[in-house]
C-alpha cells in the first residue's frame, strides 16, 4: 500500500511529531490561531511583527501533529480458517492486517500485532511488517480468547466474530468512551453467503455442533445469517466503532482504501 496512510478520525492527544492533528498546540508549521501572551508562556511563539505594530503580545499557535499507536487483533480461532486453502478467512484477514499496518506506517505511525497467542508490541523499526507477516504464518486453531494486551489509542479487530466475546465487546466500548478509535473488520467466507450442495455444516471449535444443510433448509439458513450479520453490524456501530464487512472474494486493496479512508 505504497504512499497509502491512514488518518485518525479524532483529534489526537499524543505529545510525539507525526502525522495525526492533535490536541496539543505547539510550534508547529501550520498556523492556527493567536492568543494573548501570558506569564510563563514560550517567548519563542511571539510574534514580534504583529507586537511591533500593535504593542500587544501575542502568541502564534499551531496544531502539532501527533503519532498513533496502531494494533492489529487478529482472530486465530479454528474458524478462520474455513474454508481451506489459499481464500480462507485467516488468508483474507492477513492480508488485510499487513496493508492496514503498512499504511499506519506509511504515516509513521508505531504498529504492532496480536494474532494466534503471539503479541508483537508497537514498533517503527523497518522490518517490523515482515516480523507481522512471518507471526500470521501460523495456522489459526481453537476459541479467540483476547490476551490481556494494553490498547494503543487505535485498535483494529479482524474476525469473523463468530465468538460471542462479551470481554471484547466490553473492552472496545470502554475504549471508544476513553476516546481510542476501534475498527471492526468482520470477515465473512463466500461460501458462508452461499453455500453450495447439501453439506454437514460442522463447528470447527465445537465439534458436536453438526448442522446438515441442503435445498430445503438454505433458505432459512441465509435468511439467519444475514440477519446474524446485521446484529453484529449493529452491535460494533451502536458502541461507536467503525464497522466494515468484507468477504473472502473482495480485492484487499479496495477494501483497505476504504477502511483508511478519510471520514
Amino acid at each position: 500500500m505504497q504512499g497509502l496512510t491512514w488518518p485518525a478520525r479524532r483529534t489526537a492527544c499524543g505529545a510525539t511529531a507525526g502525522l495525526h492533528r492533535s490536541r496539543l498546540r505547539g510550534p508547529a508549521p501550520e498556523f492556527s490561531e493567536y492568543r494573548l501572551y501570558r506569564q510563563g508562556d514560550d517567548l519563542r511563539r511571539l510574534d514580534w511583527k504583529l507586537l511591533a505594530r500593535t504593542e500587544k503580545a501575542f502568541l502564534r499557535l499551531a496544531d502539532d501533529r501527533a503519532v498513533l499507536g496502531t494494533m492489529l487483533v487478529v482472530d486465530g480461532s479454528a474458524s478462520m480458517a474455513f474454508p481451506e486453502g489459499d481464500r480462507s478467512k485467516w488468508q483474507h484477514a492477513g492480508t488485510l492486517a499487513l496493508g492496514l499496518a503498512a499504511c499506519a506506517r506509511n504515516g509513521g505511525d508505531p504498529v504492532g500485532l496480536v494474532a494466534s497467542g503471539r503479541i508483537l508490541p508497537l514498533r517503527t523499526r523497518r522490518g517490523v511488517l515482515s516480523e507481522m507477516a512471518r507471526a500470521l504464518e501460523a495456522a489459526p486453531s481453537g476459541i479467540w480468547r483476547l490476551p490481556d494486551v494494553l490498547w494503543p489509542r487505535r485498535v483494529a479487530l479482524v474476525s469473523d466474530f463468530l465468538d460471542d466475546d462479551a470481554v471484547l465487546a466490553r473492552r472496545a466500548a470502554e475504549h471508544i468512551v476513553a476516546g481510542g478509535e476501534v475498527f471492526a473488520i468482520h470477515v465473512v467466507a463466500r461460501e458462508e453467503l452461499d453455500p453450495d450442495g447439501t453439506i454437514l455444516a460442522v463447528d470447527p471449535e465445537h465439534d458436536d455442533v453438526r448442522r446438515a444443510l441442503g435445498p430445503e433448509t438454505r433458505d432459512a439458513y441465509r435468511r439467519t445469517f444475514d440477519a446474524w450479520r446485521a446484529s453484529v453490524a449493529a452491535r460494533w456501530r451502536g458502541m461507536g466503532a467503525v464497522y466494515h464487512e468484507t468477504v473472502t472474494a473482495d480485492d484487499p486493496g479496495t477494501v483497505i482504501r476504504r477502511i483508511v479512508r478519510r471520514p
